[in-house]
């Protein structure tokens, strides 16, 4: 089992407040409804916590709150005894990164999870192997919530924060949450130097000809998996 230290016997998916490890939420945090409430609450963030508490609690794609939900619920027959994050899933990772990594959105039995992006499912242990290997993560595995690990001088984020069906959320979804997207860009942007983008879905985000003005104007892109010539 990879339950992190005292998420034992949560419910699924994890209220906001009861003891998650990294939870940044709690009751009092605001939850954005709509398309519009993320934008409204995306210009107002003070901090990338203030961000990261919001984004998690954001119901504002009804579709993706069922699904998320749904296999939070219902669960692999691998994970039945472990309680499901199911909700949607904060950036992580440096405050101040010189580099970005910007993915599609969270594996359903992945992130959905363990409530840490790119944590849980095959492509992440790739993927964290790697930022090991590189000197960009503290240990190779990313199992949990309070395993240890830390990214040095690096930070991952999704261009949408909810696990979607099929692992194909629609255009609409994608659309309601770049604002959080767009607002983390903002944040982190004068300490990003590169960043990379994997998939169609990230480069869209932060690289392609709809990235937002915030986004860092010193970083250069690097694709993967993209098709596309890196900026």
């Amino acid at each position: 089992m990879t339950v992190p230290p005292g998420a034992e016997g949560l419910a699924s998916p994890v209220p906001p407040g009861e003891g998650w490890p990294g939870d940044l939420a709690d009751r009092s945090t605001p939850v954005a409804r709509s398309a519009g409430g993320v934008a409204r609450q995306a210009r107002s963030v003070r901090d990338l916590d203030d961000l990261g508490a919001r984004v998690s609690v954001c119901s504002a794609c009804p579709r993706l709150v069922r699904w998320r939900e749904d296999v939070a619920r219902e669960k692999r027959r691998a994970y039945a005894e472990e309680p499901y994050w199911g909700r949607p899933v904060p950036g992580w990772g440096a405050a101040d990164p010189w580099l970005l990594v910007v993915g599609l959105a969270p594996a359903a039995h992945g992130a959905n999870r363990t409530g840490r992006v790119f944590t849980g499912d095959r492509s992440g242990d790739w993927l964290f192997a790697a930022m090991h290997r590189a000197g960009l993560a503290r240990t190779p595995t990313s199992v949990h919530a309070a395993d240890g690990q830390e990214l040095l001088g690096a930070r991952m984020v999704a261009a949408v924060r909810c696990a979607p069906p099929d692992n194909k959320p629609t255009v609409e979804e994608r659309d309601a949450c770049a604002p959080w997207l767009h607002a983390e860009l903002a944040l982190v942007s004068p300490s990003v130097r590169v960043v990379v983008a994997l998939g169609a879905y990230g480069w869209g985000g932060r690289c392609g000809p709809g990235r937002p003005r915030a986004a860092p104007s010193r970083a250069r892109c690097h694709a993967s998996g993209t098709g596309r010539t890196p900026s």
